[in-house]
């Protein structure tokens, strides 16, 4: 296999400076985790990152074990990161993933559990992906289908916890870099392409049947969805997203009790239905021992009606001030 070739200063000052404004200088000796799957994206971010980073990263790819190419694709990644002299490993489950059911989603969470459990045995604090602006505009169309709110619409976060679910996802741990959020898929290609290297192509991203592939195919065809604006529409909602979270935290501060030994109450009163959710999500993820973020809507209405309700294992009453506690043991019946 080649040595890739060199890249232009321009890209590699441009990359270096665009990762230093989200993670600051980075501490000397400490490693930068890369997730690279082969694809065109993810060889554009190992050979920035190389380019500005020599001797300072390592490299992660993952097979789910969906698809018989993946194993070659991991290996072809490992064959390049030995032509650059950077370490590289390849991370599998026990069980390969099955099929069927959403995949898709499946497959992240299995990437990022593995990546986690990656990133703390090596000693790594942040891991870099390649999520690009084209995947910010297609993940607002997809979520937009879907009725998402404003966080769901707001644009991924460029520096943020790894989205393993569970106690271990509240803070700590590795965190998840995204150095180029700003740059397209096409820019990208570009720099693959005159490295010299022949990026593995995903089917499942020309797969009808993915959300994803549909909505990158009506990107495609329709001039008047421009990426571009999709993408600044994602940042004035990340923007607005970021203002909530202040107001929570002041409302936090103002209107939740928590002089009572495993209870939390909040004083919902005439708060905005938004910061009523984020304040329950608050107490939720304060008591539950594992919850997936599912449940919250119909949790808020129960209450907001006056009633009660469970959720993850936490009990919630309704009224002026909403009570969260941990929800008894269920009795066994005879």
């Amino acid at each position: 296999m080649p040595t890739p070739n060199a890249l232009p200063d321009t890209e590699v000052q441009r990359f270096a400076h665009d990762l230093e404004a989200l993670t600051g200088p980075l501490p000397p000796g400490r490693p930068i985790g890369l997730a690279v799957s082969g694809g065109p994206d993810s060889l554009a971010l190992l050979l920035l990152a190389q380019a500005a980073l020599p001797g300072r990263i390592t490299v992660a790819t993952v097979d789910h074990g969906l698809r018989p190419e993946a194993a070659a694709e991991a290996n072809m990644v490992a064959g390049i990161c030995r032509q650059l002299g950077t370490p590289h490993a390849i991370l599998a489950p026990e069980t390969p993933l099955a099929s069927g059911g959403n995949v898709q989603e499946r497959a992240r969470l299995l990437r990022y559990r593995l990546l986690k459990d990656w990133a703390e045995a090596s000693g790594i604090a942040l891991i870099a992906t390649a999520h690009h602006r084209d995947d910010v505009a297609e993940g607002f169309l997809m979520r937009a289908l879907r009725g998402s709110g404003l966080s769901g619409l707001a644009r991924m976060k460029a520096i943020a916890g790894l989205p393993v679910p569970g106690p271990d996802s509240r803070g700590g741990g590795p965190r998840l870099v995204r150095p180029l959020l700003d740059w397209q898929r096409a820019e990208l290609a570009v720099i693959v392409e005159k490295a010299g290297l022949r990026p593995a192509l995903d089917p499942s991203n020309t797969d009808p049947r993915y959300d994803r592939a549909r909505i990158r195919a009506l990107l495609g065809r329709e001039p008047a969805l421009d990426a571009g604006m999709l993408a600044r529409a994602a940042t004035y909602l990340a923007d607005a997203d970021a203002a909530v979270d202040w107001m929570v935290e002041q409302a936090w501060r103002s209107r939740v009790d928590l002089s009572h030994p495993g209870e939390i109450r909040i004083d919902s009163g005439d708060l905005p239905v938004e910061i009523q959710r984020r304040l329950a999500a608050r107490a939720l993820m304060a008591l539950a021992a594992t919850w997936d973020g599912d449940g919250l809507d119909r949790m808020v209405a129960r209450l907001t009606a006056g009633g009660t309700a469970t959720l993850a294992g936490v009990r919630a009453s309704g009224g002026p001030v909403w009570r969260f506690g941990i929800a008894p043991p269920r009795r066994e019946h005879r």
